[in-house]
């Protein structure tokens, strides 16, 4: 499989060639359909994988590559649902250790999934509007 370029300008993932047409596949809607070879540029620097993955919406795409485990997730859904939160009382909720939910925030904050706040004069966190986003989406999908 490799990504090529259609004439309207859209990203394709090519399934099959032929000697005078190719069947393509839109990575969003999963749409199938010939074009013309003549018609097709391929796509350096993707990956067809990558390309499929936009069948995915970018909001839950980013917490599907963003957070490594469920525990991670439950953090997350709690600071959707609650949040915003201090430190100190994410700090004494869950059963992780002050490193543990560092690393997580902080992965979270690298993918704008979570952003520093102040809480009750404290220093917190809470959920992004990307956050909200995806996990609504996700949630939508039970």
């Amino acid at each position: 499989m490799r990504t090529v370029r259609g004439p309207d300008g859209r990203t394709y993932l090519l399934v099959k060639q032929s000697s005078d047409a190719s069947r393509v596949r839109d990575p969003e809607t999963g749409e199938e359909r010939h074009l013309p070879n003549d018609d097709l540029e391929a796509v350096s620097g993707e990956s067809p994988l990558e390309t499929a993955a936009r069948a995915v919406p970018e909001p839950a795409r980013r917490i599907l590559v963003a957070v490594p485990t469920e525990r991670g997730l439950g953090l997350l859904v709690d600071l959707v649902d609650r949040g915003p939160l201090p430190v100190v009382d994410l700090l004494g909720a869950y059963d992780l250790c002050e490193s543990d939910l560092h690393g997580l925030l902080t992965e979270f904050r690298a993918a704008d999934l979570v952003a520093e706040a102040t809480v009750y004069g404290e220093r917190g966190y809470e959920a992004t509007d990307a956050a909200k986003e995806g996990i609504e989406l996700l949630r939508a999908s039970e």
